[in-house]
């Protein structure tokens, strides 16, 4: 038998908190995963939502109707912008709360590790929205090119606070870029620069701003509304030209990359463009487990793939945040059979 595949978990778990994540995934994962998630618990299962609190309480920012935000609504819901008068130069964000909520789920991990319950090696994850998310899902057209720098600063120093808080190699963390996809297929804009130099060089940057000794990763997202993608993307074509972009465009090195398989793509046409990947020192995985078809269907899926590349871990799609909890075991469990069933 050959050697499992790693398991990666994009971020958010619906349990209870931190804690009953970790437990739940060391006791059913075991040595297949090395870094951890807290979940993503709470508030922040919201994902980019979770930042409406920040722009609620901004005394420079308002809503474009004086009318809570329906998600559902995309084309018609009020967005945020500047009040009048408010110069971007002027803006400033406070703490943005990643980096409080990542020192606390630290202690937590670091707790587990010891008293063994995590795997000594293992690292804690931290995962986070790339700002076009934050941009796109939150800020008027018209505003976010005079909010991208404020905001982009701010996030910046909540890296800055983790890993400094966070020793470097207990550490991992993940961009979350859906936006760029999104834009990059043709079906969304920014109203900022959306070339492909401009979009994968912003995820740069912020990859950069981790130093090398943290681990870095990105989850290239498709969008997950009640389980389904913004875009069902055609193939991996879009998601292998941005990963081989930024590790060109990185100065520093690139751990891993995740990218998305809808459940109907069993087919080797949707895994070819992978043949062109150009990163050899970086862990691709593959996000092909559903819990829908289960190891039946996830088996499949990583045959199909193993025509276009034969070195890969498993993942879900995108996070488990809008999936009840009862799911959340067996999902998991379905990781474990096809991790250890090899190629």
């Amino acid at each position: 038998m050959s050697d499992p595949r790693r398991v990666h978990l994009v971020g958010s778990v619906p349990l209870a908190d931190a804690s009953d994540v970790f437990r739940t995934v060391a006791e059913t994962l075991g040595d297949l995963i090395h870094r951890f998630p807290d979940g993503e618990t709470g508030a922040r299962k919201e994902w980019v939502q979770w930042q409406k609190r920040i722009l609620d309480e901004h005394p420079q920012i308002e809503l474009t109707e004086d009318k809570p935000l329906v998600f559902e609504q995309r084309d018609t819901r009020p967005y945020y912008r500047l009040k009048n008068g408010v110069k971007a130069g002027d803006l400033a964000f406070g703490p943005l709360g990643y980096a409080d909520c990542a020192r606390s789920s630290y202690a937590e991990f670091r707790k587990l590790r010891s008293a063994g319950v995590i795997a000594g090696d293992a690292r804690f994850l931290v995962a986070i929205p790339s700002p076009l998310a934050f941009l796109n899902v939150l800020v008027a057209a018209d505003h976010r090119a005079a909010i991208e720098g404020p905001y982009m600063e701010r996030l910046l120093m909540e890296v800055d606070e983790i890993v400094a808080a966070i020793p470097h190699g207990d550490l991992a963390m993940q961009w979350d870029a859906v936006i760029e996809n999104l834009i990059l297929e043709g079906v969304r804009t920014s109203n900022i620069d959306d070339s492909p130099e401009a979009l994968v060089g912003r995820l740069a940057r912020i990859g950069d701003r981790v130093p090398p000794a943290v681990e870095l990763g990105y989850h290239l997202c498709y969008g997950d509304m009640n389980h389904r993608h913004s875009l069902e993307p055609p193939d991996m074509r879009v998601m292998t030209a941005v990963a081989n972009r930024l590790s060109r465009m990185l100065h520093r090195p690139l751990q891993y990359v995740h990218m998305p398989v809808p459940r109907n793509r069993g087919d080797e046409a949707y895994f070819a463009p992978l043949r062109d990947l150009a990163l050899p020192e970086t862990e691709i995985f593959l996000g092909l487990v559903h819990h829908t078809d289960g190891v039946e269907g996830t088996r499949r899926r990583i045959d199909a793939a193993t025509t276009s590349i034969a070195d890969f871990g498993i993942a879900t799609e995108c996070g488990f945040g809008r999936r009840s909890s009862e799911t959340i075991v067996p999902l998991l469990e379905i990781h474990a059979a096809c991790a250890r069933g090899g190629a």
